[in-house]
């Protein structure tokens, strides 16, 4: 984040040194996205940035012969655009996606789930949960939202995929694209455990309660110790990792904690504008443009953080890919 921003033909500051990421955030600024949905978009344009210059130093130097790296690049920028709205398509995902669930959506649906909804409203009348646990559960419900829903996305870039696929002649391409269609597919299948694990998980909570001695509160972070402790991990390095899972969550928290901050902002600034004072607009833009930067910069160290833990964890005996 301390890098000299990029400039364009014009010598105009650009906020990404890629043209198409560049392209992308103007387009979300332009669809005035809201700003924590906004801030995320920026952790994970910098993140494809970061990976995307990575590439083409391997590239340069040959280390990509068989494109599995570019395809990946190309995967996770199509999730990105589907994610955040941007693919050109109807973003109809969460609302009518029939990939995991057949029903329709009611009033008073939370999660756009039956049996999600079905855990959350038990978990509510239960009376094992304090408020503060409660609040800490549904960071967890809607933490399996989003994975759910980034589980269509996925599989909508694989039908994609495979669509493209029927066309190619060169059969040295078709061996190479089928490749790299079974390395999707083999990520579905993880993501689908995956899915399967976090529901009984939250299944479990729902019925027992939380144990006193539950090792961590942030959903993200309680994932990866669960995945953690399902990998080949030796007991030494498991201390070792828990150790950094503790500061990570601080760090999840404090994120989260401007994320609040950022709408708070947003909100009052959308108030003064409407009052029309200059002078009190000014200061409220000031105050929302430094905590938007400072949110994006938490969200890109915090993504970058969590992307080194998977691999790490993924390294020592467990096939995962994360968005």
């Amino acid at each position: 984040m301390n890098e000299q921003k990029a400039s364009d033909k014009n010598n105009n500051q650009v906020e990404f040194r890629i043209a198409k990421l560049n392209q992308i955030w103007e387009k979300a600024i332009r669809m005035q996205l809201a700003p924590v949905r906004l801030s995320e978009l920026h952790s994970d344009l910098k993140i494809q940035e970061k990976d995307e210059l990575q590439w083409k130093k391997l590239k340069a130097e040959g280390l990509d012969e068989d494109g599995e790296r570019e395809a990946k690049l190309r995967r996770n920028f199509n999730v990105i655009l589907a994610k955040y709205g941007m693919d050109g398509k109807k973003d109809t995902r969460t609302l009518d996606s029939n990939r995991l669930k057949d029903h329709d959506v009611k009033d008073g649906d939370t999660f756009d789930d039956p049996r999600l909804d079905k855990l959350w409203n038990k978990a509510k009348t239960s009376g094992k949960f304090s408020d503060e646990e409660l609040q800490i559960l549904q960071r967890e419900f809607h933490h399996h939202k989003d994975k759910i829903n980034e589980y269509n996305i996925v599989m909508d870039t694989v039908s994609r995929t495979e669509e493209i696929h029927k066309n190619v002649i060169a059969p040295l391409e078709g061996e190479m694209k089928e490749q790299v269609l079974h390395q999707k597919h083999s990520d579905l299948k993880q993501r689908m455990r995956d899915l399967n694990q976090g529901f009984e998980r939250l299944r479990k909570i729902t019925h027992e309660g939380y144990s006193a001695d539950s090792e961590f509160k942030e959903p993200r972070v309680i994932e990866l110790w669960e995945m953690a402790k399902r990998s080949n991990l030796s007991e030494d390095e498991l201390d070792s990792l828990k150790e950094e899972l503790r500061h990570f969550e601080t760090k999840v928290e404090k994120h989260q904690h401007y994320q609040e901050q950022l709408e708070l902002s947003h909100q009052k600034l959308k108030h003064v504008e409407a009052l029309g004072d200059k002078d009190h607009i000014m200061r409220n833009k000031e105050k929302y443009n430094n905590l938007a930067e400072k949110a994006r910069e938490m969200g890109y160290k915090m993504k970058k953080h969590l992307q080194d833990l998977t691999n790490k964890i993924s390294r020592n005996g467990l096939q995962h890919n994360e968005l």
